[in-house]
């Protein structure tokens, strides 16, 4: 009998100790692997401001203040550009053929809970990956002709495209498609920044070699538009 409790208790003991290995490399393999991922809150579906009146309120804010955006702000915003709207992988902006050759990213100074440094929307864990640390802004806004607005402001999203995507199916029209879903990505950016109740705006003039340089992204991604975001008066 007392040889049984003692087999019981060593299992017992072994598997306690295995559980507890497991659940710490999970967690280490989440802190310390080689990507390090944030969650994103839920996106908010519903609102008590109008599209009609999101539409008249629209303008380019250039001007910042000095106050950071929330995390939640943020990962509106990137759900407004490319957040995926159905189980079948549909997203909010739309895409010639469902290909999707956009590209998110966010560089960061000042987010609540965020560190400063270049991160990449990922629209089917809504996350957000870290690409690099530190505060680049100073560099985006060298690569953006030296604009002001982007370094005087909290965060910045830039959108690349891989054209392949979708040159794949459509050749060289393609291009144009690809075109066209930017567009369509940065004013659900702009409207959503009114509902918000901050401000944005589309740059378009930057050395592409630079930006690519700043986001450290590969070559065959190429950036489209960059857009400042903050609160304003």
């Amino acid at each position: 009998m007392k040889e049984m409790v003692s087999l019981l208790l060593v299992i017992s003991i072994g598997f306690a100790m295995l559980t507890y290995s497991r659940g710490n490399s999970q967690e280490s393999a989440k802190n310390t692997g080689t990507t390090k991922t944030i969650d994103l809150s839920p996106p908010v579906e519903k609102s008590d401001l109008s599209v009609e009146e999101a539409f008249s309120r629209r303008r380019s804010i250039r001007n910042f203040e000095n106050v950071p955006l929330s995390l939640a702000e943020i990962s509106q915003l990137l759900w407004s550009a490319q957040g995926i709207t159905d189980n079948r992988g549909f997203r909010t902006a739309p895409s010639a053929g469902a290909l999707y050759p956009l590209e998110i990213y966010v560089v960061a100074d000042k987010i609540e809970g965020l560190s400063a440094g270049v991160y990449k929307y990922l629209p089917s864990k809504h996350e957000l990956e870290l690409i690099s640390d530190g505060n680049k802004l100073a560099q985006l806004a060298d690569a953006a002709l030296m604009q002001a607005w982007v370094e005087n402001s909290p965060a910045v999203i830039v959108i690349t495209a891989v054209y392949e995507r979708t040159t794949i199916k459509y050749g060289k029209r393609g291009i144009r498609y690809v075109h066209i879903e930017v567009g369509c990505a940065a004013q659900n950016i702009y409207l959503q920044s009114v509902s918000l109740n901050l401000g944005t705006t589309f740059i378009g003039a930057f050395d592409d070699q630079q930006v690519k340089n700043v986001l450290n992204i590969p070559d065959n991604e190429n950036p489209l538009a960059i857009m400042p975001i903050g609160k304003y008066k």
